[in-house]
């Protein structure tokens, strides 16, 4: 499919009457999880306090967390967190709808919890984590997240990793109560562009929902840091994933070849660029993991500036075995 690109892509409306937040975000999957992303190892909570304040510093104050993440020890930090800045924070979290929370109560229970681990009344942005109703319906569960928008303890409802008919479903639903779907959050990166070809982005674009993009920078792959020519490996689970290998970094060595390419004619670097690429989209706000200062004020360097059609359509091109 053709891509859009836009150039003035710095903000972003979740809806049409609803917060506005910066067209990049913050992932804290990475925050208080010691199995995946060995928190505790390699980096600490003064280091990711730091990447906090770096982050809010450079004008990127959205933070997107759930209750799974570290079993909510995410939560947790960024309500800490929060208490140390004073500038304004978007938060958004996620409810993860396991099989015995089959009642509109268990939603509103799992809210509070996640209000009283952040420290805070409400939340810009409430989402679905999974698209599983086991006993809770899409209706009811939509319905019950609708209450808490009325009730003013959410600001907007979103979903996450909804094909195009669950994500249209859930809009209807939310329609009814004269609610907007605010966003899908999926998987999208240079490589993985399976929603360009499974009728997600553009039943996103057609129902204008707004695309948070999780592992935009594909675990780290994008980065640069990995290379088939070098043996550093990546902590935690991530050294078991077979893109890591020697062999899966060779796949994808003419696409690091180009990123870093472009990253040198606009004086950037590839992970720069691989976000830059989703923001030129629209509609499209990536949420890359900083796990210290330093990397998030590389990621806030995807912001304010912007890569040509041509280098736009040439990433689009190198990556099409992803589609």
């Amino acid at each position: 499919m053709t891509l859009p690109f836009q150039t003035d892509t710095q903000a972003i409306s979740l809806t049409p009457d609803g917060p506005t937040i910066p067209a990049l975000g913050v992932g804290t999957w990475a925050w208080g999880d010691a199995f995946f992303w060995s928190y505790g190892k390699d980096y600490t909570e003064a280091d990711l306090l730091a990447a906090f304040q770096a982050s809010v510093a450079a004008g990127v104050n959205f933070f997107d967390t759930a209750e799974v993440y570290g079993l909510g020890e995410s939560e947790r930090l960024i309500g800490r967190f929060l208490q140390q800045v004073d500038q304004p924070v978007t938060i958004a979290t996620k409810y993860f709808p396991l099989p015995w929370r089959w009642s509109p109560q268990a939603v509103a229970d799992t809210l509070t919890a996640s209000l009283d681990r952040l420290q805070l009344d409400g939340v810009e942005l409430y989402q679905v984590h999974w698209p599983l109703d086991f006993f809770l319906g899409q209706k009811d569960l939509m319905n019950a997240l609708a209450n808490e928008v009325k009730q003013g303890r959410v600001k907007a409802v979103g979903v996450s990793n909804y094909s195009a008919k669950q994500m249209h479903e859930a809009h209807g639903y939310l329609a009814d109560r004269g609610i907007p779907l605010a966003v899908n959050q999926v998987q999208y990166s240079l490589l993985h562009r399976k929603l360009e070809t499974n009728g997600v982005l553009d039943m996103a674009r057609q129902l204008d929902v707004k695309i948070l993009a999780y592992s935009p920078l594909a675990q780290g792959l994008l980065t640069g840091k990995y290379a088939a020519s070098e043996s550093s490996k990546p902590e935690g689970a991530r050294q078991l994933n077979p893109r890591f290998s020697q062999a899966g970094l060779t796949k994808i060595e003419l696409v690091l070849q180009t990123l870093r390419a472009i990253a040198t004619a606009h004086d950037k670097t590839p992970a720069q660029v691989a976000l830059n690429w989703l923001i030129c989209i629209g509609n499209v706000i990536p949420i890359p993991g900083a796990k210290n200062a330093s990397q998030a004020t590389q990621n806030a360097g995807a912001l304010g500036w912007s890569m040509s059609a041509d280098e736009h359509e040439q990433l689009a091109r190198v990556t099409q075995a992803w589609c």
